[in-house]
């Protein structure tokens, strides 16, 4: 079978989602849909509101074939690192031919366009891209500040709007990996990506998220309206857990050396860190200490989580350039066989079952075992246990 790919978090799986399914089927005339997600921490430094297998089987039951498992070392990491580790993965998969993403606007031929653009860096890019790092400003900012003052020819909405700088980035890893994957850009419907109001029946995960912790009679209405059946029963009995305080305890703990060697910390942000979280014992205010243009509320989250996981700048490097591995998280049952057939002709192994691991080399040992510790305490928090080593098949 031919696949088109998506690379998503489903945190949680709502109609939105259910209709982008919908659309790739419609659109990219492929046999069957594979989703890349995310596990139980996602690319804002959160830990996401149902386990990885359940929104796997969401995902599944919504309409996708297969969902395998973007590594933590990726999921929780800057648009550009993110982007590529899940682009490599996909790219050495022989059975996937597109990859959907959604998108606030631009077509396939925009987004290859401002990717090539950001690959082509002329002595003025370079200059404008390293003045703009100065003040601690994210590369992908930067970069894209960059460019646009270069007057290179991009699209400036790809470049400062949140999915589209996702599919930027997407489509540059493509093109950095000369891979046989075309861009299916499809619009979003509803709800903005960080919008926090409530509509009627297509909110944003972030909408939703607020729903599920508010718990109110109003809020479980919106929810009913905004997700599938099968999502919304699990809402109604989903539990807050203290992933924030147990981060902010994690930083506490941590020595400064350490927090300089999250992927997302640099220009002595680890010093101020730490004097935050010395005199701000709860999270959010903790955090609100520290955000600024400079330092965005997205980027101080992912540093925390990086730091509560493990995972560090070299870690990040060194996994780009390895062979690593398909984690099964969920696969539709009725066409288990043949999608396993698929995964198995990819460049690396396929993990089902714990007899796989056995093949997998040193270096992907090491990236898995973050994705190990990751579900560990993701169990921890939630006071739940789910088994790594499973394959759910829905």
């Amino acid at each position: 079978m031919k696949y088109c790919a998506i690379i998503c978090e489903y945190n949680p799986f709502h109609n939105g989602h259910k209709y982008q399914l919908g659309e790739i089927r419609r659109q990219s005339g492929c046999d069957g849909v594979l989703c890349l997600m995310s596990g139980n921490f996602t690319q804002r430094g959160d830990a996401a509101v149902f386990d990885k297998f359940t929104r796997a089987a969401h995902a599944v039951e919504g309409g996708a074939d297969v969902v395998l498992e973007l590594p933590a070392a990726f999921a929780v990491s800057s648009a550009e690192n993110f982007a590529y580790g899940a682009v490599r993965i996909l790219a050495s998969l022989p059975c996937v031919s597109r990859l959907a993403f959604g998108c606030e606007s631009g077509t396939k031929e925009d987004f290859l366009r401002t990717a090539r653009a950001t690959l082509n860096e002329s002595k003025q890019f370079k200059a404008a891209l390293k003045e703009n790092m100065k003040d601690g400003t994210s590369y992908v900012r930067a970069r894209s500040a960059a460019l646009i003052a270069s007057g290179a020819d991009v699209d400036e909405a790809l470049l400062t709007s949140p999915n589209n700088i996702l599919g930027t980035e997407y489509c540059r890893a493509i093109l950095k990996e000369n891979a046989a994957i075309d861009p299916l850009p499809i619009p979003r419907v509803g709800g903005g990506y960080a919008d926090t109001a409530l509509f009627r029946d297509f909110s944003s995960a972030t909408a939703l998220r607020g729903a599920i912790a508010d718990g109110s009679r109003k809020a479980k209405k919106a929810l009913k309206n905004n997700l599938p059946p099968h999502v919304y029963a699990a809402a109604l009995h989903a539990a807050p857990f203290p992933y924030g305080q147990a981060a902010l305890c994690a930083l506490t703990a941590a020595s400064e050396e350490q927090i300089a060697r999250c992927p997302d910390c640099a220009e002595g942000l680890e010093n101020r860190l730490k004097a935050m979280a010395h005199s701000n014992p709860c999270y959010e205010e903790a955090l609100k200490k520290v955000v600024s243009k400079r330092y965005t509320l997205s980027r101080l989250k992912r540093i925390l989580s990086e730091n509560f996981l493990g995972i560090t700048r070299d870690m990040v490097q060194t996994f780009s350039a390895a062979p690593l591995y398909y984690k099964t998280l969920a696969v539709r049952s009725d066409k288990a066989e043949e999608i396993l057939k698929d995964l198995s002709q990819g460049a690396f192994p396929a993990l089902v079952r714990k007899s796989d691991y056995s093949a997998l080399s040193k270096t992907a040992r090491a990236c898995f075992a973050l994705d190990v510790r990751a579900n560990d305490l993701y169990n921890v928090l939630t006071q739940k246990h789910t088994n790594e080593y499973e394959t759910l098949f829905v």
